[in-house]
């Protein structure tokens, strides 16, 4: 959900800071192994990577070249290679074999991982029982928080619920407590925390223990209160339909990593379209959190909006033209471009909620919740 628009909201903080910080991290562990080398990345991690370091500052930094970890044997010919992984006993076995496999064959390279957002003693464990601890350089990259939106922050942690919710493996708690911890120590102390929950209170506690360990800095506060509430607190809104718009385009088209993939259904083409949802996308921005009934109207006013602008051409002398070319007319296109696509996700989403009786499925929820 985008910040409010009240006059007297007060002034967000500026979480570039944290992509800043995590994006810096990330290159002194790269250049701790200097000369070209081959980086690995866990799947997951490819997206939140995206947004913290593209491919152009990866190749800056000596990173040959990019593969998806996919426990296979490998292709690379490369002397050095670096794993950014999370810290999964399976990746850690599989780069335990690849190491052996290169000791068998009689092959030398240097072999880096970066675990995040840390790494667990269970993963050096394994590579002290398969042998390859000594041939194995291991760091953590603190990726603890990856700002979506002006106003939204993720930890991008996927197994936290199931791990701790269903298989009680309470290890991300600390993970929580590092992300309140960083957070303080960039934006200032929260005056108030509250919490609802077994899991809330573990994080709290977490969290406090790192406050006493480190040192303490007196600065104005940009947070006055942070809120910690169980997800087992409220199982039942997750599960119920979405009906505003940003909710529908995640429960058809899955929003991962604050960006989506359209398909050729809405792209009226043979290709996906990969978009950024955010507030940078000003269609998007205005309709997130309306009532789907109503984006239909909205996205028919804008285009109308839109085309009267465009219309401004017609008359303009060549002075004006170019100012118009120069200051608005890329704007525009942008605009229409981004018009087109959510235009054409409501339309698919229309048929596939007609399909599901979609209004019939809401008046059983709301019977069953009230």
């Amino acid at each position: 959900m985008a910040h409010t628009e009240r006059r007297d909201a007060p002034e967000l903080p500026d979480f570039s800071l944290l992509k800043r910080l995590a994006r810096d991290q990330l290159i002194f562990l790269l250049e701790q192994l200097p000369g070209k080398k081959d980086l690995f990345i866990d799947a997951d991690l490819m997206s939140p990577l995206d947004r913290i370091a593209n491919v152009t500052i990866l190749k800056q930094h000596e990173v040959d070249k990019l593969y998806k970890v996919e426990l296979k044997p490998i292709v690379s010919n490369s002397d050095q290679l670096c794993f950014l992984i999370r810290p999964r006993i399976q990746t850690v076995k599989w780069i335990s074999d690849l190491v052996n496999s290169d000791k068998v064959a009689g092959r030398f390279r240097r072999y880096k991982i970066i675990f995040t957002p840390q790494k667990f003693y269970a993963c050096e464990t394994v590579l002290e029982e398969q042998g390859v601890f000594g041939d194995v350089t291991t760091d953590e990259w603190n990726f603890y928080i990856l700002p979506l939106d002006d106003d939204i922050l993720s930890l991008e942690l996927p197994e936290f619920f199931r791990d701790n919710f269903l298989e009680g493996d309470q290890r991300w708690v600390t993970t929580a407590g590092s992300a309140l911890h960083l957070l303080q120590s960039v934006y200032g102390s929260f005056s108030k925390v509250y919490g609802i929950g077994r899991c809330a209170k573990m994080v709290y506690e977490s969290w406090r223990e790192l406050m006493e360990e480190g040192e303490q800095r007196t600065r104005q506060p940009e947070f006055a209160k942070v809120f910690l509430i169980d997800r087992d607190v409220d199982y039942v809104t997750p599960l119920c339909s979405q009906v505003v718009y940003e909710g529908l385009v995640d429960d058809i088209f899955r929003i991962k990593c604050g960006s989506v993939e359209f398909g050729p259904d809405v792209t009226s083409s043979d290709k996906s379209i990969k978009v950024m949802l955010n507030s940078q996308d000003k269609v998007f921005n205005e309709i997130r959190n309306e009532h789907f009934s109503n984006v239909f109207g909205f996205l028919s006013q804008k285009a109308k909006n839109l085309q009267t602008a465009y219309d401004k051409r017609r008359g303009m002398d060549i002075q004006q033209m170019k100012a118009f070319v120069a200051d608005e007319l890329k704007g525009l296109k942008q605009e229409h471009r981004l018009l087109s696509l959510h235009i054409g996700a409501s339309e698919s989403m229309m048929k596939k909620k007609t399909k599901q009786d979609f209004q019939e499925l809401l008046k059983t929820e709301h019977c069953k919740m009230s």
